[in-house]
């Protein structure tokens, strides 16, 4: 037998071998685990094992454990994690300009979210493609607000209170920039202790998630209207997706997006269900009237205008923009 039959079948063997061994995506978040978040993956999971014959599955490290988003990334730059379920923050740091859907002071309900989001989509998932990622679907944290030991009602409020900002979130930076506020930056794992302490006494972030990461047990008041609507998603490495047998790829998608949009609804429903928590233990939702919107949104103008060719371009902000104004237009009777 000569070299090239020897060699080409060693190859074959070795294909075979992992098939049979099938592929693993290694999944980092920083969704705690028992969240909604982590039992509808668990769901996906189980569905996608049958789905492929145990050929694919996916392992998951909840909580942080494999540390911020940024670590995530790094890790799946040299292959010990193939993926993570990303914000904005992570997503922006592989795709700036996905951030253009999280301007502040933009959207007046989900409704309005889903539009946007779903004329953009076809576009960010081939430029994430080309940077070498697979969107696997989307997964939203919601609207955010913010949450402080005194209530904010307008942007002198804001000025008084010790903010805290995510480290390293040009889109946060930006905002605060705006507001002409000087927040204290710090890493996701750092915030709880830091509220402890008084190094900071006010955050922004979901109702959900500020009761799944306890911060809402060291702040007293939240701002009803919601500052931004934060993005999220599953991303994993293409490198990794493509170890899928082809049989399998399109089917490990459907899945995976089927479970995503169904997060999306549950997320929005744990909403509900974490702000009325938090009212009942002692939580009170400050009310922002029009007139102070009106402020809050010409300060969010400034803070979006000012990222155009620093973290997306013109176009890409105007397709957000132009999106927003034809859902706006078509349900303007409603």
């Amino acid at each position: 037998m000569c070299f090239k039959k020897i060699f080409g079948l060693a190859a074959t063997v070795i294909v075979l071998a992992g098939a049979a061994q099938g592929v693993t995506l290694k999944i980092a978040t920083l969704a705690p685990d028992g969240t909604s978040w982590m039992k509808v993956m668990g769901a996906m999971n189980q569905e996608v094992q049958a789905a492929t014959n145990g050929s694919v599955k996916f392992k998951f490290y909840p909580g942080g454990v494999a540390g911020d988003e940024h670590d995530v990334l790094r890790k799946m730059r040299v292959g010990q994690l193939h993926g993570g379920g990303f914000t904005g923050v992570g997503l922006g740091e592989i795709l700036p300009k996905i951030r253009a859907l999280e301007v502040p002071f933009l959207y007046r309900n989900y409704a309005e979210v889903d539009y946007v989001r779903g004329a953009l989509e076809d576009g960010f998932t081939a430029d994430l493609a080309d940077k070498g990622y697979v969107l696997l679907g989307w997964a939203e944290v919601g609207f955010v607000h913010i949450f402080a030991n005194a209530p904010v009602r307008t942007v002198e409020d804001l000025r008084k209170v010790k903010m805290w900002m995510w480290e390293g979130d040009p889109l946060a930076e930006a905002f605060f920039k705006a507001f002409d506020i000087n927040p204290t930056p710090l890493q996701i794992t750092d915030v709880l202790t830091s509220l402890q302490t008084g190094l900071i006494d006010a955050i922004y972030t979901s109702p959900y998630a500020a009761v799944g990461l306890q911060w809402f047990t060291r702040v007293k008041y939240m701002m009803d209207s919601p500052f931004t609507d934060a993005i999220g998603a599953v991303v994993v490495t293409k490198k990794q997706f493509d170890k899928i047998p082809p049989e399998y790829q399109d089917k490990v998608l459907e899945i995976c997006r089927r479970y995503t949009a169904t997060l999306n609804a549950q997320t929005r429903e744990d909403q509900k269900t974490a702000v009325e928590r938090m009212q009942k233990e002692g939580i009170e939702v400050v009310h922002v009237d029009q007139a102070q919107i009106a402020k809050w949104e010409k300060v969010g103008e400034k803070a979006r205008d000012e990222l155009v060719g620093k973290l997306y371009d013109q176009a890409t902000l105007d397709s957000v923009l132009g999106a927003l104004q034809e859902y706006r237009t078509q349900h303007a009777s409603q």
